[in-house]
């Protein structure tokens, strides 16, 4: 059974997920891959901040680090807030993954510019230029964790978790682990439901959260995701998001534009039938718009 519940606040405040080792997650977050430049980022946290954002989600491979963190130090006094109010994200680069995972955690940071993380993710299960079936791969996945272990053992992160882990993956890690991942970061919409997985994620406690909710832009044209968002008066990304967030699965839409910033966090205002979940499944053929994690050793 799973043991993660989700809860609802005040209409202006983000809902939440409470994680297997107790620290509350936002369940909707900003997503900020592919956003570059102090003045871009600050555009996006502003507009996020303001409407009731709490959750930041970056990398060490998006190269903007150092960046959300200047505008988080900036825009937080102005909205009222401390670091405590809000909850980031990074991951460990795949370039890192191994024996210097604890050395890139501490650059992320450094770049940062905060003294904890609430939640450090493995960004991919294999090393960056290692063969997919490098046999090295489950060695270099295990020697990070034990490292963000420490870590978190130490306080300097606050909950660990992996992305783009299969159910083998995910299951190698479960059976070995000492602290069990609170989160699981993967590619997840209506074309790709990861139905087995979820299932696994619930059995285990781990909330999974998903990236590339419009599928990488792909679904917002289909015609079933289209029917339903026009009869909710909505719009297909909002109806995309929504799919997730009715499963308690985590969604972190990325825009750099203010008034979409606001339309992504208008997802909590309707609610979709179990028909329309079943209907913007179209077919249910599944298809992969991002990278394709089940080749990884």
């Amino acid at each position: 059974m799973e043991s993660n519940s989700v809860s609802s606040s005040l209409p202006t405040a983000p809902r939440a997920v409470t994680l297997n080792n107790g620290v509350i997650m936002p369940l909707l977050g900003l997503g900020t891959f592919h956003l570059r430049g102090l003045d871009t980022i600050t555009q996006a946290l502003d507009a996020a901040l303001r409407l009731g954002y709490r959750s930041f989600d970056t990398a060490a491979v998006y190269g903007n680090e150092a960046d959300l963190g200047r505008a988080l130090h900036q825009l937080l006094p102005l909205h009222g807030l401390t670091r405590s109010d809000v909850f980031i994200t990074s991951k460990l680069a795949p370039s890192s993954l191994g024996e210097e995972a604890r050395e890139a955690c501490l650059r992320s940071l450094a770049e940062l510019g905060c003294g904890y993380l609430d939640l450090y993710l493995i960004h991919w299960p294999g090393r960056q230029r290692w063969r997919s079936d490098d046999v090295r791969n489950a060695k270099a996945r295990e020697d990070s964790w034990r490292a963000m272990e420490d870590l978190y053992q130490a306080g300097t992160l606050k909950s660990l978790g992996v992305s783009n882990y299969t159910e083998r993956h995910l299951a190698q890690l479960l059976a070995s682990c000492r602290v069990p991942p609170a989160v699981l970061q993967v590619e997840f919409h209506p074309r790709l439901p990861q139905t087995a997985l979820l299932h696994l994620c619930r059995e285990n406690g781990v909330h999974l959260q998903a990236y590339s909710s419009l599928g990488c832009g792909a679904l917002l044209g289909r015609e079933e995701v289209k029917r339903v968002a026009q009869g909710h008066g909505r719009t297909p990304s909002q109806v995309l998001l929504r799919w997730a967030l009715r499963q308690g699965v985590g969604v972190i839409p990325k825009s750099s534009d203010p008034r979409r910033v606001e339309e992504n966090f208008r997802v909590w205002e309707f609610e979709l039938s179990k028909e329309e979940a079943e209907e913007l499944r179209g077919n249910g053929g599944e298809e992969r718009y991002c990278w394709d994690p089940t080749v990884v050793a």
